[in-house]
């Protein structure tokens, strides 16, 4: 059944990642719901930096953890990233790369879309 989020543009909820497999539900997109409590819907293409940044904040991102699906992450992959977790990267001067297409709408709820804006980079589909 296809999705009918809305992202952060007010168009159709776009897919962040397949390779690695990406959201909470780990179906490509940012999608949320009551169980994520993370609210998992900033598609972010992350960054040594911002690795760095949530590794120093007790958020690593780099360490595998098989038994959440998770791949860990390197710089370059794109992923579902906790918008509260966004934002604290983006108040220390480490905020990654953002698809705005791929952002659910509710990440307005916890950021500016002017500040999802300046970080913004062109969706590109996936191969």
């Amino acid at each position: 059944m296809p999705s009918t989020a809305k992202n952060v543009l007010g168009g159709p909820l776009q897919s962040c990642s397949l390779k690695p497999l990406t959201g909470f539900y780990r179906d490509g997109c940012c999608n949320t719901g009551p169980e994520d409590e993370g609210l998992h819907t900033i598609c972010c293409q992350v960054t040594a930096e911002f690795l760095a940044h949530q590794q120093f904040i007790g958020n690593d991102l780099s360490t595998p953890f098989p038994m959440y699906g998770f791949p860990g992450l390197v710089p370059g992959d794109r992923w579902c990233v906790c918008i509260t977790r966004w934002k604290q990267s983006l108040e220390a001067g480490m905020a990654c790369p953002v698809v705005l297409e791929a952002t659910h709408m509710h990440a307005l709820e916890y950021v500016d879309l002017e500040d999802l804006q300046r970080h913004a980079i062109r969706l590109e589909k996936e191969a």
